[in-house]
C-alpha cells in the first residue's frame, strides 16, 4: 500500500496533472453535455447553475467550445465548466 501512496504522490502524480493542496493550483471540472434537440447555451447553463444567474456559464461554454447559440447541433458534445 505504502508504495502505491508514493508512486502516485511523487512525480507519475505531476506527470499525470494530480496535484496536491498545497501547489495553490485547483484542478477546474468540467463536464461534458451532449446537445439534445431544442437545447440552447441558456437552456444547458441553467440546468447546470442550479439557480445561480447562468449568464456567465452560457459565455464560459461559448468560449471553451468555440461555439455560438445558432451554432448547436443534437449530439454535439460540449464541454461544460463548473458553475
Amino acid at each position: 500500500m505504502f508504495g502505491l501512496a508514493a508512486i502516485v504522490s511523487g512525480p507519475v502524480a505531476h506527470a499525470v496533472g494530480l496535484r496536491g493542496p498545497d501547489d495553490g493550483m485547483q484542478p477546474a471540472a468540467h463536464r461534458t453535455y451532449v446537445v439534445r434537440d431544442g437545447d440552447t447555451l441558456w437552456s444547458i447553463a441553467t440546468r447546470v447553475a442550479h439557480g445561480d444567474d447562468p449568464r456567465p456559464l452560457v459565455d464560459a461554454i461559448e468560449a471553451e467550445n468555440d461555439v455560438t447559440a445558432g451554432a448547436l447541433l443534437p449530439g454535439m458534445a460540449l464541454t461544460v465548466p463548473a458553475p
